[in-house]
């Protein structure tokens, strides 16, 4: 379990099915790729013709671009590439396991996917929701988890500013429900004088 998050290197995941735009989906990739070098750029997809397409558009799309060194490098590099997948949901396996900084979501009914996603910094949902609209305009924060750091952290945000305290209150038959579970917790972890503050009450 973590208890904090890295900063950088940037990173996109994309699960795409055959409907995804392969102009979008490399357009997206490669926004992610002007970052950094070391940035990551990861299509997710059961599709071999996306991918296919999406390589013919990045050979386009790269060339044309400010920053074709470091985009290049960036998609070239170990840490970018297209995973190919037997179906949408090993995909929405994968992206969990990958827990990505941004992940867009370029799929037939994108909606119900995102839904279903447990491990991501922030979610883009469908053809028209670019990771660029976070970066700029949308009001999600910018700052997210990356290094799969999404699988324990979230996104920076008001709550992270605030310092809550817990408070705990029973009643005597509250109190009496659930006795037994914290006398065996107590005994299983070898602390009987935490069983003791429970059951000299009762």
């Amino acid at each position: 379990m973590g208890i904090d998050a890295e900063a950088g290197p940037t990173e996109i995941a994309i699960l795409a099915d055959d409907s995804a735009d392969p102009v979008h989906v490399a357009a997206d990739l490669i926004s992610q790729a002007e970052h950094d070098p070391l940035a990551a750029s990861v299509l997710v997809t059961p599709s071999a013709a996306l991918v296919a397409a999406v390589d013919g558009e990045l050979a386009r799309q790269v060339a044309a671009t400010k920053h074709t060194g470091r985009v290049t490098e960036a998609l070239t590099g170990a840490q970018s590439g297209a995973v190919l997948v037997d179906d949408l949901e090993h995909g929405l396996r994968v992206v969990d396991a990958y827990a990505a900084e941004h992940l867009e979501i370029q799929t037939v009914d994108a909606r119900s996917w995102a839904l279903r996603v447990r491990n991501a910094g922030a979610v883009f949902v469908g053809a028209w929701s670019p990771v660029s609209l976070g970066d700029y305009l949308a009001g999600s924060n910018h700052v997210l988890p990356t290094g799969g750091c999404a699988r324990h952290s979230s996104g920076l945000s008001v709550q992270s500013f605030l310092r809550g305290i817990h408070v705990i209150e029973y009643t005597e038959q509250a109190l009496r429900d659930v006795a037994g579970h914290v006398v065996t917790l107590a005994t299983v972890e070898d602390l009987p004088a935490h069983g003791q503050a429970v059951t000299v009450r009762l």
